[in-house]
């Protein structure tokens, strides 16, 4: 894994981005929305030989935690497109969760920057009820993410512990989600927390709820192949999946979009346990 720092126009700082793999093909991928780069590990090691994975670190996250705003679904997009920009050729472009979003708005915006893309588990319109306050959606939503990224804890250890008790990981820990963990925790003994910025989960979460609706554009406007890969199980392990089916069904009957169900796997495991992240590799790769 190699660290690069990718320079932001004007007085913006930099993004980081962890490269995976020194291959000439490469994939630049997005995470979801209290994540990092580091979510990507598992689906770079499933690559061939050949290939190489750019994992952005979005603004307010991971080592571009000192990334200032505005956040929001636009801004991702551009940024991810300054990433592949920056290597001169078109490629692959990934994202899950929130950062499938982001991909698909960039894929839309910046065609020219890439070749395919893959959606995993995220990236359709999910239904707001009409006259909704979007503010309670987000306090239902990302509220207790929040919480989360607002607390403390004594030791590094006792941040890992916590992850380690979550219902959508616990039953499939591995090595991987231990080193996500430790490249999240930052802070002095006694006072250890999440890099993730809760005023960039906020603000992203809120565009995912005011604008929905745009997402289906975004989709209906696509020009490079897509694919998403969903999951059968949702954020803590249970039925059913943050896409409901009917959902799903609308969107690759009213687009180009093609869908693959990966089974046996949530939100999360979708791109931490070996077997799906080698189905998300063999979609970047297009069957390689």
């Amino acid at each position: 894994m190699q660290p690069l720092d990718i320079a932001l126009p004007g007085s913006a700082g930099a993004l980081r981005v962890l490269r995976f793999g020194d291959g000439d093909n490469l994939v630049v991928a997005a995470h979801g929305i209290t994540a990092s780069a580091m979510s990507f590990a598992a689906v770079a090691r499933a690559l061939p030989a050949g290939w190489s994975l750019l994992a952005v670190d979005l603004r307010g996250r991971g080592g571009s935690d000192h990334a200032p705003g505005p956040f929001g679904i636009d801004q991702h997009a551009a940024d991810l497109a300054v990433v592949a920009s920056q290597f001169g050729t078109p490629m692959v472009l990934a994202g899950q969760s929130l950062g499938a979003y982001a991909a698909l708005r960039a894929a839309v915006r910046t065609p020219e920057l890439f070749t395919r893309l893959v959606l995993v588990d995220g990236g359709l319109p999910l239904p707001v009820p009409v006259g909704v306050d979007p503010d309670a959606v987000l306090e239902a939503t990302v509220g207790p993410a929040i919480a989360r990224l607002k607390t403390t804890y004594p030791s590094e250890q006792a941040y890992l512990e916590f992850f380690q008790q979550h219902p959508a990981l616990s039953a499939a820990w591995n090595d991987d989600l231990t080193a996500y963990v430790r490249y999240d925790a930052v802070g002095e003994p006694g006072a250890i927390r999440s890099r993730v910025n809760p005023e960039a989960v906020y603000a992203d979460g809120r565009d995912l709820v005011v604008h929905a609706a745009s997402f289906g554009d975004d989709l209906a406007a696509l020009t490079i192949p897509a694919t998403l890969l969903y999951a059968p199980r949702g954020m803590f392990g249970q039925e059913p999946g943050l896409l409901p089916q009917p959902v799903v069904d609308h969107w690759t009957a009213a687009t180009s979009l093609t869908s693959q169900l990966i089974p046996d796997c949530n939100h999360y495991t979708i791109l931490t346990d070996p077997k799906p992240a080698e189905t998300i590799a063999h979609a970047i790769t297009g069957g390689e």
